[in-house]
């Protein structure tokens, strides 16, 4: 179980957050710096020729049809793209900006997955006001060389290049800025109708690859049906697929040869599966790190040109227990009493949490053996923390991990409690919903819901939440490397669960370490590179017994210099509170005691 707070400018799904293909894992220093490599462009000067491609209702669209434009802006769309779609209402915003200026935005998809259907439902949510065309064959890419969604293309009036990259630097891998420092797009186009050269003509471009057709060099030695799909459905597929965070799904070979070249990229660079504990230390349940051998198989199929296979050797489709519920059908599930009407966008000071009271009934204590937690909306729902309280003995809206049950965040799962293990929920308690939302550009509404699974024999061992929290933060301006520690003594013998350390977008790196009494100290778990987009609970392989009087201690540190690119504000201060302009740290632990004591 945990506890997590965060506020408005949580992101990158941070609402699909979240484990997201282009946007949601940190990287190391030398992705960043060769981000954007061997990304070819087409060549500045040169003017682009005129071509014809059907919209998604398939009426025929040329370049020439806007000769009488000052200039044009060519920008390379997908569907699923994560990165993309948060930049779809930025585009809006722009077109509505230049459209008097004499400026014509033309969007062009050239995915292989992308169907006519799916490119109009995703122009009429977004509400694009200019045309979307199919590019089917992905020669039209080819000729602006373009690499990956979004990616901009800005033409004069005589249709010659003058820039090509991102829209701004506001979204990219791994972090979400409050806004924008610089408009790259819009600053082209200023310079272009003005008459003035492009200062910065080419920019890198985070986003997803553009799924071109592939072309299989020949059967090879490695095929989707025998060797590929068996990886993807032990490691991929839990997230990948309809309903769940993934940003697509990964089920059958369509959808992996169509993402073939992202899937090259991100396990290349190991931002997928998404894994940031240190291997050095603690053996977890919920380990998502791909394995060498896995990764090599996946690379080379890519580089085989993704031969699929002999259809004999395609393993059955990897059930799971629901499909509205990974931990199965629940015993009881209680549900948000009304819908939330999420704005399109963020108002000033964030969207304010939302509190929703739902009484249980329970004429008797009850058992939990597993719960989950589930948005209504994912595209919103930044996190869900869920509690069974006894309203009486205090505000719904106190304490900090007191009678937490569930919770729900980008890179959680639920939770299920070894055999004999159970979360208590007292009679009479109520079920309170605390509900983050993030804003998407889109209003939209959001009813929630938790699913209950009770142990079936009387559990032997009580599961608890405790918050570990160093509360005294006050990083000062342009501090790089800023440290915080908390520590907690258990005074009676626990088997300790699992661990989740919390932070805000500044948060760098975080450390466990026990120290049993007259014992040495060890290091339960290290996250170097402690990534606020995936927030994992570290689940232990197997329960670690602590002695009585066994001390854990927890170590953070703080990036608050310019060099984070989340940093919200890298001039001031920052102290401890509920908002991710603000910070946190706790080391939650999930911890079992024997009943009665």
């Amino acid at each position: 179980m945990r506890y997590v707070k965060c506020g408005s400018l949580c992101g990158l799904a941070l609402a699909v957050v979240v484990g997201l293909f282009s946007a949601r894992a940190s990287r190391t220093d030398a992705q960043t710096a060769n981000a954007g490599k061997n990304e070819p462009a087409a060549q500045f000067g040169k003017k682009i020729a005129d071509f014809t491609l059907p919209d998604a209702a398939g009426k025929p669209v040329s370049l020439a049809d806007f000769k009488d434009r000052k200039a044009v802006v060519v920008v390379f769309v997908g569907t699923q793209c994560p990165i993309n779609n948060y930049y779809m209402p930025r585009l809006v915003e722009l077109h509505k900006e230049y459209a008097e200026k004499g400026v014509q935005f033309l969007a062009i998809n050239s995915n292989r997955q992308d169907t006519a259907e799916e490119i109009a439902q995703h122009a009429k949510q977004h509400s694009l006001p200019f045309p979307v065309l199919k590019d089917d064959a992905g020669k039209v890419a080819d000729t602006f060389a373009a690499q990956r969604t979004p990616e901009v293309y800005v033409l004069d009036g005589e249709r010659a290049v003058r820039y090509v990259g991102r829209i701004d630097d506001q979204y990219g891998i791994g972090y979400q800025r409050a806004k924008p420092t610089r408009r790259d797009l819009a600053e082209a186009l200023d310079e272009v109708l003005a008459g003035k050269p492009v200062g910065t003509a080419q920019t890198a471009v985070a986003g997803c690859l553009i799924g071109r057709p592939v072309k299989p060099k020949a059967e090879g030695q490695v095929t989707f049906t025998k060797h590929v799909a068996p990886v993807l459905q032990k490691h991929c597929q839990e997230c990948h697929r309809p309903g769940q965070i993934g940003p697509m799904a990964l089920l059958t070979y369509d959808d992996a040869a169509a993402w073939s070249g992202t899937i090259r990229e991100v396990v290349q660079e190991r931002r997928m599966p998404p894994w940031h504990a240190d291997p050095k230390h603690g053996k977890f349940s919920n380990d998502r790190s791909l394995p060498k051998a896995d990764a090599d198989t996946l690379l080379a199929w890519v580089d085989a040109g993704c031969p699929e296979g002999d259809a004999k050797d395609l393993p059955a489709a990897r059930e799971f227990a629901s499909v509205e519920w990974t931990i199965g059908k629940p015993d009881v599930v209680f549900t948000m009493p009304r819908e939330f009407t999420v704005p399109a966008q963020t108002p000033r000071g964030g969207v304010p949490y939302q509190y929703f009271i739902v009484p249980t009934n329970f004429k008797e204590d009850m058992w939990v053996q597993a719960v989950e937690a589930r948005p209504g909306n994912r595209a919103v729902v930044h996190h869900i923390l869920v509690y069974a309280r006894t309203l009486a003995k205090g505000n719904a809206r106190d304490g900090i991990g007191d009678g937490l049950i569930a919770t729900q965040a980008p890179g959680e799962l639920p939770t299920v409690l070894p055999a004999g293990t159970a979360k208590k929920i007292p009679k009479g308690s109520a079920i309170v919903f605390q509900m983050h939302y993030t804003p998407n550009g889109t209003e939209v509404k959001d009813r929630s819901s938790v699913g209950l699974i009770f142990a079936k024999e009387p559990p032997k061992h009580e599961a608890r939440t405790r918050a570990i929290a160093g509360r005294r933060i006050a990083i000062p301006p342009g501090d790089a490397n800023y440290q915080v520690t908390s520590t907690t003594t258990f005074a009676e013998e626990v088997q300790l669960l699992s661990m989740l350390p919390h932070m805000h977008l500044r948060g760098k790196s975080f450390e466990y370490r026990v120290t049993p009494p007259n014992g040495k100290e060890d290091v339960l778990l290290s996250v170097p590179r402690y990534d606020f987009g995936w927030q994992a609970n570290y689940r232990l392989d197997k329960p670690l017994l602590l002695p009585a009087g066994t001390r854990i201690d927890c170590s953070a540190y703080f990036d608050n210099s310019a060099n984070n690119p989340n940093n919200p504000d890298p001039t001031k201060q920052v102290r401890w509170g509920d908002q991710t302009w603000e910070e946190m740290m706790i080391g939650f632990v999930d911890y079992a005691v024997p009943l009665g004591k």
